[in-house]
């Protein structure tokens, strides 16, 4: 059985948020102050377990966990080994912004989590706090280390914006290929009413691409990690440079994937409001065939492409916290 959406993508890739919490509030992400779903309305671990096995059973092969920051929610390494144990998932992946990883790597590792993205966005501590605002970038980087040491494939997450961290474009490059890393740049997403110049600061990765290939001759790359980054290859080393642009390159026509937050809202298209609430069903008694019922009907409702744009404010208040980052 496959999930098939109504412009016939085939959705096999799910994004699972496990809490909207974090111990960061990065300035392009959440509000400095906060207000986070109740514990009563995120899902139990049993709750997403079962849902995550459900997606598998329509197709699902790869599935990422998210958050907020993933590794704060209690008992997590729980859930990783069950997902790590579905049969017929060829990826197991996780997002976070590595600052506890040093206490996890082993768990993770040994739970069948086989590729973390770690968000670095910058390697200056004055600049990386201002952007976090409460976090330290020694954490992320002994994170990172312990990461590496641990045998993960790792990728960089970088967030560049005018005026703040856009001079470290190359730096971060760098840092990647002294530390045997890929590298994705990813523009912002308009999500939330964050109070700043968004636009502003806002940078489209062809000015990013421009940057980088001025320095080092990039070459495009087949490769695909099952996500939305285009790929390209330095020419004196493996590494791998990405740039997830949904505003100068959509990449709409090609979406396999759907996200659960941690409140059990399916959502469709990170651009949109095209949702389905999965934990009323769930919690109401439904039997997994009518969940799956419920999940390959949503999928009528996924939209054809986002109406993210630059230079508008955004219409989607939701913060990427509670979206699944």
């Amino acid at each position: 059985m496959h999930l098939v959406d109504g412009f016939g993508r085939r959705v096999d890739y799910l994004r699972l948020s496990v809490t909207d919490r974090c111990n960061f509030r990065c300035v392009y992400c959440m509000a400095e102050e906060m207000t986070f779903a109740p514990k009563n309305e995120v899902l139990s671990l049993e709750e997403i377990h079962r849902l995550a096995s459900i997606f598998v059973s329509l197709g699902v092969k790869k599935i990422r966990l998210t958050g907020g920051e993933p590794l704060v929610r209690h008992n997590f390494i729980w859930l990783v080994r069950r997902l790590g144990a579905l049969p017929r998932v060829t990826q197991l992946a996780i997002t976070t912004n590595g600052a506890l990883l040093r206490k996890h790597v082993t768990a993770l590792k040994e739970a069948g989590v086989s590729r973390l993205n770690i968000s670095l966005d910058s390697l200056d501590d004055a600049t990386f706090t201002h952007l976090t605002r409460f976090g330290k970038i020694a954490e992320v980087l002994d994170g990172l280390a312990a990461a590496k040491e641990t045998g993960f494939s790792i990728r960089l997450n970088s967030v560049i914006l005018k005026g703040i961290n856009d001079h470290e474009t190359l730096a971060l490059v760098d840092f990647a290929r002294a530390n045997g890393c890929d590298i994705a740049f990813i523009e912002e997403m308009p999500l939330g009413g964050l109070a700043r110049d968004r636009a502003g600061e806002s940078i489209r990765n062809d000015t990013l691409y421009t940057q980088i290939n001025a320095h080092y001759r990039l070459s495009p790359l087949d490769y695909t990690s099952g996500g939305p980054a285009r790929y390209y290859r330095l020419p004196d080393d493996s590494i791998r440079v990405g740039f997830i642009s949904p505003h100068s390159h959509n990449f709409c026509s090609s979406c396999n994937r759907v996200r659960l937050t941690a409140s059990g809202r399916l959502l469709l298209c990170l651009g949109n409001e095209h949702s389905l609430d999965l934990r009323e069903p769930l919690r109401t008694g439904a039997s997994d065939q009518q969940l799956r019922e419920c999940i390959i009907d949503a999928l009528r409702l996924k939209p054809e492409r986002h109406t993210f744009n630059h230079s508008e404010e955004p219409q989607i208040l939701r913060f990427m916290n509670s979206t699944g980052g």
